[in-house]
C-alpha cells in the first residue's frame, strides 16, 4: 500500500517546485506595486514537510 503515499509525495514535491517558481517570479516582478497575496514560501515549506512525511510513511510500511 505504499503506492498512494509515493504518489502523494511526488505530487507534493511538484507543488513545492511550483510554489518555488511562483515565489521567484514574485521576487523578480517588474511592477513593485503588484505584490500579490499568496504566501508562496509557506506553501512551499508545508508541501516539502508533508512530502517528507509521506515518503517516511511509505518507507516504513
Amino acid at each position: 500500500m505504499q503506492v498512494p503515499l509515493w504518489i502523494g509525495a511526488g505530487t507534493l514535491v511538484l507543488v513545492a517546485a511550483g510554489s518555488g517558481l511562483a515565489d521567484w517570479r514574485r521576487a523578480n516582478r517588474r511592477d513593485l506595486d503588484r505584490v500579490g497575496w499568496m504566501p508562496w514560501t509557506l506553501i512551499q515549506l508545508m508541501a516539502l514537510l508533508f512530502a517528507v512525511v509521506c515518503a517516511a510513511l511509505a518507507i516504513r510500511t
